[in-house]
């Protein structure tokens, strides 16, 4: 039985990963900030990081936020990986962070590269968006009479709980390297998932495509986070958004 440390054990993926990786007999420890045995800021780090790794075989760092700090996080899980001497590391990155100059996508693509350097036993996956993120992007912006979309930007998103099974597989497994990337089955227009969204929920908005300036404006629209060639989910967002409304 393999001991595995999921961090962000109780967001969206890594709660769905812990369950996984605990269902196929693993001994599993969820690090989040307030989740007790294992209650730990990443990026303060200390010495309950220490105690959280010690022991274990392979971690699969899920902890992630755009309001900053990914990068110090993980250089304290990767310290005190190495002390502890643990033999792998998996870390789910985002589809286009070497190609979209966007500022979260920049840190994402930070931490990859220390999880590359870090002397441990590693394995990075790229996913699209997750199908649930998206419908919080709309909800936001659905709370105004005209739904305001960036012109020409498509999303191509996956359903989470194909990415926490494709996680749990590599954890178990030898470090990989970088993997392919795993994307959603269909490449939409920003403006028909959009409607798709209004559809489902009931709601009557108005729809208007406008176009944006920027660098990283100029890296979505064109495509830089989409992966086509890798569209190997099978959830579609329609699918996603009528189990969300039975539930």
């Amino acid at each position: 039985m393999t001991t595995i440390l999921v961090t962000g054990g109780s967001g969206t993926l890594g709660r769905l990963v812990t369950q996984r990786l605990r269902a196929a007999g693993h001994e599993v420890r969820m690090l989040s900030r307030h989740s007790e045995p294992y209650a730990v800021d990443l990026r303060e780090g200390g010495g309950g990081l220490d105690a959280a790794v010690a022991g274990v075989d392979t971690i699969v760092h899920c902890a992630s936020t755009p309001r900053g700090g990914d990068e110090q996080a993980a250089a304290n899980l990767i310290a005190a990986a190495r002390r502890a001497g643990v033999g792998h590391l998996v870390y789910i990155s985002i589809v286009g962070v070497d190609r979209v100059p966007f500022g979260y996508y920049k840190t994402k693509l930070a931490v990859e590269r220390l999880v590359a350097d870090s002397g441990l036993g590693w394995t990075v996956l790229r996913a699209t968006q997750f199908h649930d993120l998206l419908v919080q992007v709309l909800q936001g912006l659905a709370k105004v009479p005209v739904l305001v979309l960036p012109a020409g930007v498509s999303d191509q998103p996956v359903e989470v709980a194909e990415v926490a099974d494709r996680l749990a597989e590599l954890a178990t497994g030898a470090p990989a390297g970088r993997v392919d990337d795993m994307a959603g089955p269909e490449v939409r227009t920003f403006e028909s998932l959009a409607r798709a969204f209004l559809k489902a929920s009931g709601r009557r908005c108005a729809v208007v495509n406008v176009p944006l300036w920027g660098a990283a404006y100029r890296g979505f629209r064109a495509g830089g986070h989409l992966a086509p060639e890798r569209a190997v989910g099978k959830g579609t967002f329609e699918g996603y958004l009528a189990q969300r409304t039975r539930h």
